[in-house]
């Protein structure tokens, strides 16, 4: 019998090598590479043609029911599941350290639980005592949540089949949980696979909808390996600064729903309160327009978010390498935007320190962005403020020019619902919309002769 190779396995993405390495070939993550008991490989050929069970083909055209959904109470985590719970659906929720997705968890189990249904909590990082801690910080000790702290999956799935299939499952987190039928320590990749999947397949057979807990590495991507977010029906991120009281729950795989809208929560002293208005949030404190400041309609799905974007211009006296810095944007895009700026607009930024900074840890993505970023810039390098009551959204390209963007009557709409007068964006998009006066702008140029006269 030939001896069994020895098998290293990235705890980072799940690649297998047949040697140990300080880095992965793969992912190139560092000291990930962890030895594992080699799998049991059969050398006879196997005919797989027959023996098996027939399949029943369905047609596209056959009518088939909507997934049944239930709603959590919650109404920002309803929006971004998509209209609700799924029932039989897998769910992921990953997130830094104390962030808040237990807090989230265990508010949407005692509100499940409240209105009826039957909610089992299982923690394997903490003992019941310190979640009905906090429990009773949320004002939840009350809730009929059944709740119990166990690591083992085969416990669970044990006591779960001795009675009826609750309606959700919480298991807080897939990383601490282990099967008895596989080898390794908890967390490792064999080990965080096989658990998933045992407990995805219960949810599936019983028609229970399940939420995992998943930690995160240090670049912010769910710890394990990748085919746990294969495996789930909705992967979603639990975002925030610590330093800020906003978090923001946003979907990044949704086999239900769309993956574009976002759940805005506030952190307070007795847990997540539901932010109805996100615009108000990010726009707190601002009194008087200041030089370097312009308002951004973002779209987070079809919800539009108004956010401050702030520029500083620091002139150096001495031949120092400038320095550029950027919080809440791609940075990237803004050496980009910057090259525009001089280029086509004849700006010098090239002995000035550049600071760039999204008010409230709000984090853009939009390419709309590119013409409130470059409004903040011309007006912290004039050092005029913009106009009072102003928004601005478009991107810009390489030739300078301001291209048309999506949903510009919702950011529109929601400008004067804040009471913003004036937009500013591309030419193509000049829509009357009651409330705000919009002045379209075609070339980049236009936005500099606006702002330095």
């Amino acid at each position: 019998m030939a001896k069994p190779k020895k098998r290293y396995v990235c705890q980072a993405c799940g690649a297998v090598s047949h040697r140990w390495q300080g880095q992965c070939a793969d992912c190139s993550e560092w000291n990930t590479l962890v030895e594992e008991a080699p799998t049991t490989v059969f050398s006879m050929k196997h005919d797989l043609s027959g023996g098996g069970r027939r399949l029943q083909f369905a047609s596209l055209s056959e009518a088939v029911e909507p997934p049944k959904r239930a709603t959590t109470g919650l109404k920002e985590f309803d929006r971004a599941l998509g209209g609700g719970l799924v029932l039989g659906a897998a769910i992921l929720i990953g997130g830094d350290p104390g962030i808040g997705k237990s807090t989230l968890l265990l508010q949407t189990a005692g509100a499940v639980a409240t209105r009826g249904q039957d909610v089992v909590y299982v923690s394997g990082e903490e003992a019941a005592a310190q979640v009905r801690l906090r429990a009773e910080r949320l004002g939840l000790a009350n809730a009929p949540v059944r709740l119990a702290s166990s690591t083992n999956v085969r416990d669970i799935l044990t006591t779960l089949a001795a009675g009826d299939a609750p309606d959700l499952l919480i298991v807080d987190s897939i990383q601490t949980m282990y099967s008895d039928t596989i080898e390794g320590a908890p967390g490792t990749v064999s080990q965080v696979r096989g658990c998933a999947f045992e407990l995805i397949r219960y949810a599936k057979e019983s028609g229970t909808a399940l939420v995992l807990v998943g930690h995160v590495t240090k670049d912010g991507n769910i710890a394990g390996p990748r085919v746990l977010e294969h495996m789930v029906d909705v992967v979603m991120s639990f975002e925030g600064e610590r330093s800020h009281q906003y978090r923001i729950l946003r979907a990044l795989k949704n086999r239900f729903g769309a993956v574009d809208e976002i759940g805005v929560f506030a952190m307070a002293t007795e847990g997540l309160e539901e932010v109805e208005n996100p615009s108000m949030l990010f726009l707190s404190g601002r009194d008087a327009p200041l030089a370097g400041s312009a308002v951004f309609p973002a779209m987070e799905g079809t919800r539009p978010v108004l956010v401050e974007i702030q520029a500083l211009i620091v002139r150096l006296q001495s031949g120092a390498t400038p320095r550029r810095a950027v919080v809440g944007w791609d940075n990237g895009r803004l050496a980009m935007l910057l090259a525009v700026l001089e280029s086509r607009c004849g700006l010098n930024f090239s002995a000035a320190e550049v600071y760039l900074n999204v008010a409230g840890g709000y984090r853009l993505a939009d390419p709309a962005a590119d013409l409130a970023v470059a409004a903040a810039l011309v007006s912290a390098l004039a050092d005029k403020p913009l106009p009072d009551g102003s928004v601005w959204f478009g991107e810009v390209s390489l030739a300078g020019e301001i291209r048309p963007v999506a949903h510009s009557a919702l950011r529109l709409r929601e400008g004067a619902k804040l009471g913003f007068s004036s937009a500013y964006g591309p030419l193509k998009e000049e829509k009357a919309s009651p409330g705000i006066q919009f002045a379209g702008i075609r070339q980049l140029a236009q936005l500099v002769d606006r702002v330095m006269r």
